[in-house]
C-alpha cells in the first residue's frame, strides 16, 4: 500500500486507500482512478454554447439560425425553426445537440447552427 495516496475529490477526506486499480473515500464512498479525476471534473463542467454565446442546459427550447440541408429530403431545415427540449451530448463532428424536430424525427445538430429561445 502507498502512504501517498490524494485526498477525496469531492469531501476531501484524507482517510483513501486503494482496492484495485482505484482509489476509495471511506466516508463518501467516491472511486476514481488516480491522475484522472481532474479529467473528469473538466468533462462535468463541459459548456456548450449557442451561436451568439448563451449556455445551452438539458431541456432548453432552441431556434435555427440558418437554413439547414437534411440528406434524404427534398427540403431541408428552415431559419427559424423552433426546437424543444434539446438534449446535450458529446456527438460526432461537433453535433452536440441531440432533439427531434417536427416533420423531420430525431436528429443531432451542432450548437454552432442555433440560438436559445
Amino acid at each position: 500500500m502507498s502512504e501517498n495516496l490524494p485526498p477525496c475529490p469531492k469531501c476531501t477526506c484524507a482517510y483513501t486507500y486503494e482496492m484495485n486499480t482505484l482509489v476509495v473515500c471511506p466516508e463518501c464512498g467516491h472511486e476514481w482512478v488516480p491522475g484522472e479525476g481532474d479529467q473528469a471534473a473538466d468533462s462535468e463542467e463541459r459548456v456548450v454554447k449557442d451561436a451568439v454565446g448563451n449556455v445551452l442546459r438539458d431541456g432548453d427550447s432552441v431556434t435555427v439560425v440558418k437554413a439547414l440541408k437534411v440528406k434524404g429530403s427534398p427540403s431541408g431545415i428552415k431559419a427559424g425553426t423552433k426546437v424543444r427540449s434539446i438534449r446535450l451530448i458529446d456527438g460526432v463532428d461537433g453535433h452536440d445537440i441531440d432533439c427531434k424536430i417536427d416533420g423531420f424525427g430525431a436528429m443531432q445538430l451542432k450548437s454552432s447552427v442555433v440560438k436559445k429561445a
